[in-house]
């Protein structure tokens, strides 16, 4: 019970870190490094496996997200869960993740296991997410869980998501609404929106586009 305590104790506390590091990376100093952050955001993004075994996919995935700056909505709750150390205690079936929202996150494609074992997530966006790419989205597309669960997916503002990463959510088949937005790496709007519409004829496709 003590080492449980003091792992989750522990847990608390690097996460109250990172968020603070994460809230410095948005304004960094004079002269910062690249680098420095990319590394770091890598050590938010890796993936616990034992720590998913233990607390279950839903609250390892929360911990994930909320530790790379992102937000979660639990099926049945109103309300977005966005601090780290305010995230649920109850029962950890009871809390089950029904919308992300990635908005200016670090996540990245290392920690995306942490969504194979979702089985509930209707809606995800990711607005100005810098390390989301290509990968990311072909990954994403590949979750069987997602294929089946996911409704609605906002792509906003983006810079390293091409024609290629949109084509790939064909494969996400119970997409009912798709928004893409700023995407500069997106060259061929025309054609990559007939794909999808052809791939998936139920679904809304919203774009702003240039």
């Amino acid at each position: 019970m003590t080492d449980k305590h003091g792992k989750g104790e522990t847990m608390k506390l690097l996460a109250k870190t990172a968020q603070t590091l994460y809230a410095l990376q948005k304004t960094p100093p004079p002269g910062g490094s690249r680098q420095f952050w990319g590394w770091l955001n890598a050590v938010f993004n890796k993936v616990d496996y034992e720590r998913i075994k233990a607390v279950g996919p839903d609250r390892a995935a929360s911990e994930w997200l909320l530790r790379c700056g992102a937000k979660v909505r639990y099926q049945g709750f109103d309300r977005w869960q966005h601090d780290y150390n305010g995230l649920p205690t109850g029962p950890l079936g009871r809390y089950k993740i029904q919308a992300i929202d990635a908005t200016e996150s670090c996540i990245m494609y290392r920690g995306f296991d942490h969504l194979d074992g979702l089985k509930h997530v209707e809606e995800i966006k990711f607005n100005r997410c810098m390390y989301i790419e290509d990968t990311c989205m072909e990954r994403l597309s590949k979750i069987e869980n997602l294929q089946a669960s996911l409704r609605r997916l906002e792509l906003v503002s983006c810079g390293n998501v091409t024609d290629r990463g949109v084509i790939a959510l064909h494969h996400l088949r119970n997409l009912d609404y798709l928004f893409l937005s700023d995407l500069p790496g997106v060259k061929e709007k025309e054609k990559t929106a007939e794909r999808l519409q052809t791939a998936l004829p139920q679904l809304v496709l919203e774009l702003d586009l240039p």
